[in-house]
């Protein structure tokens, strides 16, 4: 479904230390329109789950993706990467047929 890599699972658990109401939650992956591509990704931490999502785990992350979402970003790898060029989630979304040079938006 999707795959969580070793750094992005580290910092997720990094980010849910900081805020301490997210400890329990999920991590939310989903799509909004907009960007400069067509689509952008949103990452939320979430403990409410409706008929219309899925949940998995991933890396010792719990994941929900809204099933509509799940149609644009499956087979998808959730990355995290801090160097010189900046930090931040990178998304290989195998769906993706044009992205932005962001790496937040993406068109199929």
């Amino acid at each position: 479904m999707i795959q969580v890599s070793n750094s992005a699972s580290e910092h997720i658990g990094e980010l849910k230390n900081k805020e301490k109401d997210s400890q329990n939650k999920a991590l939310r992956i989903s799509i909004k329109q907009g960007g400069c591509s067509g689509f952008s990704y949103r990452l939320d931490f979430d403990d409410k789950l409706s008929e219309k999502d899925k949940s998995f785990e991933s890396n010792g992350v719990s994941l929900i993706i809204e099933r509509k979402s799940l149609l644009y970003i499956m087979g998808m790898t959730l990355d995290y990467e801090g160097g010189l060029n900046g930090k931040g989630f990178i998304f290989s979304n195998p769906n993706a047929k044009d992205t932005c040079s962001c790496g937040i938006s993406f068109g199929v």
